[in-house]
C-alpha cells in the first residue's frame, strides 16, 4: 500500500466523522431550542420542563461537534492561519510550509496535549466524574473525546504531511488530491437534481 492510499483511507475516515458532525450540530439545535422552549413555556404554566441533564446535554454536543470537527476542518484546509506571506507563495512552497507547519507545530502540539491530558481523563474515569449539578451528566466520556480530537488531529495530519510530500515532489498531483477529497466529500450526499 503506498502513502497516498494510507492518506486516502485516513481521509475517508476523517470524511466520516464530519458527516457525523452535521448531524450532531442538528441533534444539538433540537436540544437547544427544546431547552429555550422548555424554560419559557415551563415558566408560563407553572411546570418546569428543562433540566440539568438537557442544558449538559446541549453543551456536551457542542463540545462534540467542537473536538469531532478539528480534524475534518484541518482535512477541508479550513483551519484558521495568517495569510500574509502564504496567500503569495505558489503551490509547491504552500506544500513545504503545510508540512513544515504539521510536523513541527500539529503534531508535536497534538501529542503533548494528548500527553498532559492523560493523567486528567485517567483520573475522571478513576472516580466516575459526575456534573456537580442536580441531574448532571457524566463527566469522564466527554472528557475522553478530547484524547480522541488529538488522535484524529494526529491521524489527519499524517494524511496531511503525505499528501503535501507528494506536491512537493510533484506539483501537479494536487488537482488529483482535490478531485479525490471531493468525491469522498459528496458521495454519500444526493445531488442536487437526484431529489427532483
Amino acid at each position: 500500500m503506498s502513502l497516498l492510499q494510507v492518506a486516502h483511507r485516513i481521509d475517508r475516515f476523517i470524511n466520516a466523522i464530519g458527516r457525523l458532525t452535521y448531524w450532531l450540530v442538528l441533534v444539538m439545535i433540537g436540544v437547544g431550542v427544546w431547552n429555550v422552549l422548555g424554560r419559557y413555556v415551563g415558566n408560563a404554566i407553572g411546570q418546569n420542563l428543562s433540566s440539568n441533564g438537557l442544558i449538559e446535554t446541549q453543551w456536551y454536543l457542542f463540545d462534540l461537534v467542537f473536538l469531532l470537527g478539528a480534524a475534518y476542518t484541518l482535512q477541508h484546509n479550513e483551519h484558521v492561519r495568517v495569510d500574509v506571506f502564504y496567500a503569495r507563495f505558489n503551490r509547491k512552497q504552500k506544500a513545504i510550509a503545510d508540512l513544515i507547519g504539521t510536523l513541527f507545530f500539529l503534531i508535536p502540539f497534538s501529542i503533548l496535549v494528548l500527553y498532559f491530558s492523560w493523567g486528567a481523563v485517567s483520573k475522571s474515569w478513576a472516580v466516575r466524574e459526575t456534573s456537580p449539578d442536580p441531574g448532571g451528566l457524566l463527566r469522564y466520556p466527554i472528557k475522553t473525546m478530547i484524547l480522541v480530537c488529538f488522535v484524529l488531529l494526529i491521524l489527519q495530519g499524517i494524511s496531511e504531511a503525505i499528501k503535501n510530500w507528494a506536491i512537493i515532489q510533484n506539483p501537479s498531483i494536487e488537482p488529483i488530491l482535490k478531485q479525490r477529497l471531493e468525491e469522498q466529500t459528496t458521495e454519500e450526499q444526493p445531488s442536487s437534481g437526484e431529489n427532483r
